[in-house]
């Protein structure tokens, strides 16, 4: 039998949400995937499970993922040696041949499967499908790696009305149909402000966006983000995800949200509850 203090704690959470589900009703939320959720099956479930649920109270969730590690352990599988400049890795012919049989294939389709499993419908398709991410070379030295600098989400668009989460391989397209592999993050960004994504939830394995004292910022402006950035603040691997998001905010999202994705729910949490998950990036303050 079920404990009834259980039952009550269920039945108090779902009424508190009641607002949040209303607020959200109809918006698009895009979810960067990436860190734990990404190797661990539990994890992965429990994303899963959450992704299901968005889609199933009527947001339009689109999740763009990772795979860095995988890309890793198959080029080493495979014997293919990288090089690297100025500490990034070249993507030469050999390793984008690699990289979308990675990105496009196996991770890609992980995912798909266990949103099916929790009872949602998801399409897994890379930013090369119906032309949907179009990239110049974000750097000559570096190959096969691109910026995006044309998104047209219109399958996206249709997706969501047939009732279906896209699930996003960070790969694009050429101008001359090269295939172009795309840092997870800045795919997610380009692809939220393609749609004008109401959230843009970059799932890392930190809490957020930290102050000098080491404590989180729950909320940030994008001119706070900018001073923390120039004063040393915000430094290393938070400063190409928080670009993200001031990128993403200039293109027209209405927030940004960097959360720890080792948190169990941290998608839900930051949706629907009072408390939230991370550090939210708005353009400027919210008065009132």
């Amino acid at each position: 039998m079920a404990d009834p203090d259980s039952s009550i704690a269920t039945a108090r959470t779902l009424a508190e949400a009641l607002p949040y589900l209303q607020r959200y009703s109809g918006a698009t939320v895009v979810i960067k995937m990436g860190g734990n959720a990404m190797g661990d099956d539990a994890a992965m479930a429990g994303f899963a499970r959450d992704v299901t649920l968005m889609s199933q109270v009527g947001l339009r969730p689109v999740v763009v993922h990772g795979g860095g590690p995988m890309i890793n352990a198959l080029l080493g599988k495979l014997g293919i040696e990288s090089s690297f400049v100025g500490g990034k890795r070249v993507t030469d012919e050999a390793t984008i041949e690699v990289v979308e049989m990675v990105l496009a294939g196996g991770v890609n389709k992980r995912i798909v499967q266990a949103i099916n499993m929790q009872g949602g419908r998801a399409v897994g398709l890379s930013g090369k499908d119906a032309n949907m991410i179009v990239c110049d070379p974000a750097d000559p030295s570096l190959g096969f790696v691109g910026e995006p600098v044309e998104v047209t989400p219109d399958v996206l668009h249709q997706l969501h009305d047939a009732g279906i989460i896209p699930v996003i391989a960070p790969l694009g397209t050429g101008r001359e149909g090269e295939t172009y592999n795309i840092n997870g993050d800045t795919a997610a960004g380009a692809v939220a402000a393609a749609l004008k994504a109401d959230r843009l939830l970059l799932l890392t394995d930190v809490e957020g966006v930290k102050d000098a004292e080491g404590k989180v910022v729950t909320a940030l402006t994008a001119a706070q983000v900018e001073a923390m950035t120039r004063d040393g603040t915000i430094a290393g691997g938070m400063i190409p995800k928080t670009e993200t998001a001031l990128h993403a905010l200039r293109g027209g999202v209405r927030a940004v949200v960097i959360l720890d994705g080792r948190q169990p729910n941290a998608c839900l949490l930051e949706l629907f509850t009072d408390h939230g998950a991370g550090s939210m990036i708005r353009m400027q303050e919210r008065l009132g």
